[in-house]
């Protein structure tokens, strides 16, 4: 797979950026790359990272008191924050990890300046050190952004070790390598047994691709956000679980995106 190349990404195109507020205040870009924003507007960039990836995940994590985290990708770096937010604004007394792909180094480079809401006032000194040198750690929060491609970097890392994905890549339309069979099994690979995925992504070749790679799907509904999507090797008791089987007999023609469609 690595020597073979997609054409749908455009460097030129890369830093070429607006500013978009919100519907909850908070600020976000729209990526001329890709021609979607980083974050829905009608949700919220704070509101989204909060209430559909960080909170249901570490809620359902919340007896670990150590957790290995994958941000993908870091982007703004709102879910990556929105973590440690959550955790120092309600005392969990939980230890992070947090490892996030992200080939855009330009835009992580230029993060001490953006305008992050108020709740992340406190965390300066971790999106400075970001933004410097793609690092932080402190005897909580380990924070590693790993530039580059995340089909490649992704598999490298050790196995069974990651409790909780935050899939939040550009869609499927527009950055369809990160939606794939073959990259949900890389996701696979890296997860514990009982590790939870959080997507926005609804779409039938998504949780195609999820149900190929051995996860149970629910769909979550989070306050002041539309609904959503978690995964995890077992069902989650308490969630609204869809019946894979059943969408299938009805659906036949549903299927997940393959790399071998995508790639030349």
């Amino acid at each position: 797979m690595k020597s073979k190349s997609w054409q749908g990404y455009d460097p030129a195109l890369r830093d070429t950026k607006e500013r978009i507020v919100s519907d909850d205040g908070s600020l976000t870009l729209y990526s001329q790359e890709f021609n979607e924003s980083y974050h829905s507007p009608k949700d919220g960039a704070l509101c989204e990272s909060l209430n559909k990836h960080v909170i249901p995940a570490l809620r359902l994590h919340k007896d670990k008191t150590s957790l290995t985290i994958l941000d993908i990708c870091y982007g703004l770096g709102y879910n990556t924050l929105a973590t440690l937010y959550y955790i120092q604004a309600n005392n969990l007394d939980v230890k992070v990890h947090i490892l996030s792909p992200e080939f855009d180094e330009a835009l992580v480079r230029s993060l001490n300046e953006f305008e992050y809401p108020e709740e992340f006032a406190s965390l300066r000194p971790v999106i400075e050190a970001i933004s410097a040198s793609f690092r932080y750690e402190d005897d909580r929060f380990n924070i590693e952004v790993l530039i580059g491609d995340a089909r490649e970097s992704i598999p490298k890392l050790p196995a069974n070790k990651v409790d909780i994905v935050y899939q939040d890549a550009f869609s499927p339309k527009v950055n369809p390598l990160l939606w794939t069979r073959e990259w949900f099994a890389d996701l696979r690979a890296l997860c514990r047994n009982d590790a939870v995925l959080t997507t926005y992504s609804t779409a039938a070749a998504t949780r195609m691709a999820l149900h190929e790679n051995g996860f149970a799907l629910h769909y979550y509904d989070a306050p002041n956000t539309r609904r959503s999507l978690i995964a995890s090797p077992q069902c989650i008791e308490g969630l609204e679980w869809i019946d894979m089987a059943l969408k299938m007999r009805r659906n036949p023609d549903a299927k997940s995106l393959r790399d071998s469609d995508l790639l030349d």
